[in-house]
Parts: C-alpha cells; structure tokens; sequence
C-alpha cells in the first residue's frame, strides 16, 4: 500500500501543476469521466456532500455547478498545497461559496457519523495506506441510504492492455517530467494503477467495507471505472 508520507509530499511538490499535467495526459477525457461522475450524482439530488481526495477541486466545483444551490459540498483532502490551489481558484475564479474546503485523512475522517447524502472519491482511492478502511471510513459518515461513488483508474480491457501499458510505462512519465518537472511523481502514478485492483476485486471491497448494491460503470476501454454503492438503510 501506499506510503501516505511519501505520496502527500509527491502531490505537494506538483500541486501547482498538477490540472496542467492531467489534461495533458489524458488528452483531455479526465473532464468527460468527472463529468459522467457528476451525472450519477446529480440523479440523486443529495443535499450534503462530501467530496474525498478533492484535490484542486475540480470535482467539487462540478458538483456545485451541477446542483441545486442549497447543496452543501464539503472538499476535504489530506495535501494542503493541493487545497490551497482549490481555495485559489475559489477565491480568484468566482467559484460557488457552498463549497468549503477543509484537510483531514481519508482513513480518520474528522467528520461525524451519518453525516453526507453522498461521498465522492475521484482518483484518490489508490492512494490510499489503507483503502478497506478508508471505504469503512466513508460508510460511516454517510447517512442510512446514503450513496459513495468511485471514480478511479482500472484494469483495461485485455486487447488494449498492451498499449495503455506502453504509453503509462514509456511515455507518460516523460511527458509528465516535462510538464511538472517531477518524473518520480509519475512514475509512481503508474505503479500505482499497475497495482490497483480490476474493477470486479474493487466491487468486492466496496462490499466487504459494508456496502450494498454495488455497480460499476467502465469507460475509456476499461480503464476507468465509476462504482456507485449504497450504505443500507
């Protein structure tokens, strides 16, 4: 799993270039596959959100455009440098005031049982020390029917594995030193997606963290995948 001293301080030190870097790469699709996340949230008219691993932001901002105004959207992530250039862009970008950023750890939620409507988690779950107890983590501060959705890189189709990995192994890290000025930074985003589980082993850790009614929507040839979930009732 990962190291969580090492990986806050990977995200600290590319903070800044990090929106750059992520169009870039993904040639722009990372924007289609946040906005289909934003989508199956917006279907269920939640009122109090959490958005886990927020990041610069950039899903919690949808989530505000995207719903009603009276939608409270809580963005919490455990790298300050990275909620700093959300508060930025909030400050300096007329975002919506019913976004509140705060810091905490995804596998210690300073944050109340029964909580949030929904949770969201856009490519940080990997990240995690401990993924099983972050998931147990979300469970906890969601309310009874509550929904938890995953957005997070996969295993790919077998028929374009070769190729996906080709271009995470060979060019990516390249690309992306040029572009952050921090090859390590992605080197370890693509041991990282090596690693992490196909979106049948990821179904079952929903489940075992005490989720119900699991279902997984995979994009881009597999290589993302969106699982939606409920806390029972």
């Amino acid at each position: 799993m990962p190291d969580p001293v090492a990986v806050n301080s990977m995200f600290a030190r590319i903070a800044r270039r990090y929106d750059v870097a992520n169009r870039l790469l993904s040639g722009g699709v990372d924007t289609c596959w946040r906005r289909r996340l934003v989508a199956a949230v917006r279907r269920q008219s939640p009122h109090d959100i959490l958005d886990l691993a927020t990041g610069s932001g950039d899903v919690a901002f949808a989530l505000s455009r995207s719903l009603p105004r009276t939608a409270k959207i809580t963005g919490m992530d455990f790298c300050q440098p990275m909620l700093d250039e959300a508060i930025v862009k909030q400050r300096t970008g007329g975002r919506s005031l019913n976004v509140v950023f705060l810091q905490g750890d995804g596998m210690a939620l300073p944050l109340a049982d029964a909580t949030f409507d929904a949770v969201t988690v856009s490519f940080g779950l990997r990240n995690m020390a401990d993924r099983l107890q972050a998931l147990r983590e979300m469970h906890r501060v969601l309310r009874p029917g509550g929904r938890l959705y995953v957005l997070e890189f996969s295993q790919p189709q077998s028929w374009f594995r070769p190729l996906y990995y080709f271009y995470t192994k060979r060019i990516l890290p390249v690309f992306a030193g040029l572009v952050t000025g921090d090859r390590a930074a992605y080197d370890y985003l693509n041991a990282s997606i090596e690693r992490y589980p196909d979106y049948e082993a990821m179904s079952a850790e929903i489940r075992q963290a005490g989720f119900a009614s699991v279902s997984v929507n995979r994009m881009t040839f597999g290589i993302v995948a969106l699982h939606a979930a409920v806390k029972a009732s």
